[in-house]
């Protein structure tokens, strides 16, 4: 890490997000770590499980938005510290009182209250740094979706000796030890957003927040939904137990948590669109391999590989997100996150449908492919109109090109690297309008 990167920002700020976003990411999965468990206590079919796994992500991409607007009136931290005090409430129920699958539908959309901590950690931090290591901070604080291999790794084998409704229980120690860490350690960014909730309609109809929520639909989609699902198909495809099945789990999940920060310090240095083209690109072939349902352990490495290229692929997009909004990061992140994050809501439902119509898993990974692949063609047809390598001539004076915002990326007196293209522009000879929708003479 650079010695300039420790002199700027808050980094207890940055700490406390990560440890917000880790153990809110922790208890987001925990029904889905569970799930050899509760499906077997249930009896549930496939698709059945896939409902039990789907639902607390669909609740955490319908809470982000509400989240980031209620950041923006009252501030980060103190909606950080509401939504893991709301979090202790479905932990109290999975601990003392679900037992259907209703319940667990209910108990999973509350569970979105943990979900929904990427709408404030991710601005938190982001707010306290400056642009050029927006990709490293991203993914710093984006890596507390490590909490899901916490969960993975640990809930089965708590579940094994406390019985899974005790592990709601013993999640509310690390919660509220985080609630007291976030509460004295972190500090709110004098650099706020004030906006209101008509700007959420507005910048929705952006092409390119729209464009970058159906990739993140994809990269965070299929982590979070892998994640939460992997273990019932290591149970019911390859017969292992719970614990056996949670530790591979963890394992493809380890690639996807730790590399998050890589694929954003990466993103900073060669673009966010180049970094997404081998990624998405990536992750097709190797799903496309778990869809052939090899033997165990070539689909693990299979999966290791996918996880890994899905968490790079995460932090290359919020590489991408704070350049292209710099005075929106909330806004737009909130966005991104809650539109995209119906991706992780369809994938474990996808799965676990697919299953029981075909009695296979394997075309339920073929669509994540061929989802993909979309991805990739999305980023060719050059949809991201403002991802521009900027040659500057200092002496020339810029035209007006619709469409192109010219103010992200590494840039000095006659250079700024973006993404893909290349226009002649004066750095101080254009401003973005109000609408965002293209640049003007100043």
């Amino acid at each position: 890490m650079e010695r300039k990167f420790l002199k700027v920002g808050h980094f207890p700020t940055l700490l406390g997000s990560f440890l917000y976003f880790d153990v809110s990411f922790m208890v987001w999965v925990m029904v889905g770590a569970l799930g050899v468990y509760i499906s077997q206590d249930l009896g549930l079919t496939p698709t059945q499980k896939g409902l039990l796994t789907a639902f607390p992500v669909l609740g955490g991409a319908l809470l982000r938005i509400p989240f980031g607007i209620i950041a923006d009136k009252i501030g980060c931290k103190r909606t950080g510290i509401i939504g893991m005090m709301l979090t202790f409430v479905p932990l109290f129920w999975g601990w003392l009182f679900a037992n259907s699958v209703s319940d667990f539908i209910a108990l999973g959309l509350l569970l979105g209250t943990a979900g929904a901590s990427f709408a404030v950690a991710l601005p938190m931090a982001s707010r306290w740094y400056p642009k050029e290591y927006q990709g490293l901070v991203m993914g710093i604080a984006g890596a507390g979706n490590s909490g899901t291999l916490i969960s993975t790794l640990f809930a089965p084998r708590l579940a094994s000796i406390y019985g899974w409704q005790n592990v709601f229980a013993l999640y509310m120690i690390p919660l509220a030890l985080t609630l007291g860490a976030f509460t004295f350690f972190t500090k709110e960014s004098s650099n706020k957003e004030i906006k209101r909730v008509s700007e959420y309609a507005r910048l929705l109809r952006s092409k390119d927040v729209l464009a970058l929520a159906f990739l993140y639909s994809v990269t965070f989609g299929g982590f979070v939904g892998f994640s939460s699902y992997l273990g019932i198909f290591f149970h019911d495809h390859y017969g292992l137990n719970a614990i056996d099945a949670g530790t591979f789990t963890t394992v493809c999940i380890l690639a996807g948590s730790f590399f998050r920060p890589i694929g954003g310090y990466l993103a900073d240095r060669i673009g966010g669109v180049k970094m997404l083209l081998l990624l998405l690109s990536s992750a097709s072939v190797t799903t496309i391999g778990v869809a052939q349902l090899p033997s165990l352990y070539i689909a693990i490495v299979l999966l290791f590989t996918t996880m890994l290229f899905l968490g790079m692929g995460n932090g290359s997009i919020f590489q991408l997100v704070p350049l292209r909004f710099p005075k929106q990061i909330g806004l737009a992140t909130g966005l991104v996150g809650a539109v995209g994050g119906l991706g992780g809501f369809m994938l474990p439902l996808t799965l676990g449908t697919v299953r029981d119509l075909t009695g296979s898993y394997g075309f339920g990974f073929g669509l994540f492919s061929l989802g993909s692949m979309l991805g990739v063609a999305l980023l060719k047809t050059g949809i991201l109109t403002w991802t521009y390598s900027v040659k500057v001539a200092p002496l020339i004076s810029a035209p007006i090109i619709p469409n192109v915002s010219v103010y992200e990326g590494e840039s000095s007196s006659n250079n700024i690297k973006i993404g893909l293209g290349e226009a002649y522009y004066t750095p101080l000879a254009v401003e973005k309008s109000k609408d965002g929708s293209s640049p003007k003479p100043r």
